[in-house]
């Protein structure tokens, strides 16, 4: 909703400036400027991506218009149900969360979660780290480094399409320039076949060029990288949280102390209170 509504106050104020100062949007509408901007863009961003980097960039798009699911109730559930899976090992040892582990769609423990549950990659990553502590002694050190480059990993794949769009929306200037240049050839080439009216409409019509590729880089397409990013920086947090819980409490923590490890590199407007995320997942492992 915020790049429609942003979308929707950016390009009013500048049309609608442009028309109290006496404009008219017919002679800002040059069907030749647009297609060559706009077909020119695309073409390089079809010549510089790969067929699945060019679904990706769409999936990515696509999902700024619906609400980041990434919130405080998701990161309370990823919280509680780490606080029950360490609790169970506390417990039982590591071997009762063996069946769990393997199949987390099937586990009652899971199911309780389902919002960590249609998380499939943070439910990746967090099934195969506690595989590697089921399998065996662990040393804290090397599973850090080795979190750190699956998170390092990720990232650089999460960022790929938000990359493709930001480098499309840093060329559109250019495009327009070039749409710009070739009208100016346009009417050189019609200096003295054609009245000086019209040459006047020709020049406008060049100028358009200009004008669209700056609006499109700055008013519309750049806006929308940048809002990818903030997603991707947004979805990279829950895979901190995890390592952060898991590594505590290979280091011998008790499982309330480690989830409180993880409650610490949450941002401020998702982190609940030490009170609150105790309440909430002895709550949830009660029930």
């Amino acid at each position: 909703m915020l790049v429609i509504l942003g979308t929707i106050i950016g390009l009013g104020c500048i049309f609608g400036g442009y028309l109290l100062h006496g404009g008219s949007l017919l002679a800002i509408w040059v069907p030749t400027e647009y297609l060559m901007i706009i077909g020119g863009a695309i073409g390089a961003f079809v010549i510089s991506n790969t067929s699945q980097m060019m679904k990706n960039v769409k999936k990515a798009f696509l999902a700024l218009f619906k609400p980041s699911p990434i919130n405080k109730q998701y990161y309370m559930a990823l919280m509680a149900l780490q606080y029950e899976l360490l609790s169970k090992i506390r417990k039982e040892g590591l071997m009762s969360i063996e069946d769990e582990i393997e199949n987390p769609h099937d586990s009652e423990l899971f199911q309780k979660y389902p919002l960590v549950l249609a998380d499939h990659h943070i439910i990746d990553f967090l099934t195969d780290y506690l595989r590697l502590m089921v399998s065996g002694n662990l040393n804290p050190m090397e599973i850090e480094n080795l979190m750190d480059s699956e998170i390092e990993t990720h990232h650089a794949e999460a960022h790929a399409p938000q990359s493709s769009v930001q480098q499309m929306a840093d060329g559109l200037p250019a495009f327009g320039i070039v749409a710009a240049v070739m009208g100016v050839v346009n009417v050189m080439n019609s200096v003295g076949k054609v009245s000086n009216q019209q040459l006047g409409v020709m020049i406008a019509s060049a100028l358009v060029g200009t004008f669209l590729g700056i609006l499109l880089a700055y008013a519309i397409v750049g806006p929308i990288a940048n809002q990818m990013s903030l997603r991707i920086d947004e979805s990279s947090k829950p895979f901190e949280v995890v390592k952060t819980t898991l590594l505590a409490s290979l280091n011998g923590y008790s499982p309330a102390i480690s989830v409180e490890f993880g409650r610490k590199v949450l941002y401020s407007t998702h982190r609940p209170s030490f009170l609150e995320l105790e309440e909430h997942v002895k709550g949830s492992k009660g029930s």
